[in-house]
């Protein structure tokens, strides 16, 4: 039996996603679902870059995951895939400048202004929890 490369590699990534949708995150596959829902977000909006990475997996998803236990949480929460979604990552990280592109990386907007941004070399070197406090800590500052 034969599959091609994008089945396979959508079978592959689908437990990552659905990591952090199963904790209310919408997913943006497209440049045109992040154009109508980036710009239009008021208050404060979490942006997650997912990716198929081991920070990922063992740090960037469990601390987001923790951080939103939080009481003070963001009024919107978004992820994107690197790697998989190329045209809404790009289109996403436009929001991040001047923060070169990172995956994994945590953006925390508000009124669509970049204010907290976690970039892969702060996930790689720190524990779930760690990085749980950090986006807790932006939280509590900026979502209340």
């Amino acid at each position: 039996m034969s599959m091609s490369f994008d089945q396979y590699m959508r079978d592959m990534v689908q437990p990552m996603r659905d990591e952090l949708t199963n904790l209310g995150i919408k997913e943006l596959r497209t440049a045109e679902e992040v154009e109508a829902n980036l710009p239009e977000a008021k208050g404060t909006t979490l942006v997650v870059v997912n990716s198929v990475c081991g920070c990922a997996a063992g740090q960037a998803r469990p601390g987001v995951g923790k951080a939103l236990e939080n009481e003070v949480k963001p009024d919107h929460l978004f992820t994107v895939f690197a790697g998989q979604d190329k045209e809404a990552t790009a289109k996403a990280r436009e929001y991040f400048a001047p923060y070169p592109p990172s995956s994994p990386s945590i953006a925390l907007l508000k009124d669509g202004e970049l204010v907290h941004f976690i970039e892969r070399h702060q996930v790689e070197n720190r524990s779930a929890e760690e990085i749980a406090d950090d986006l807790t800590d932006a939280f509590n500052r900026y979502c209340k």
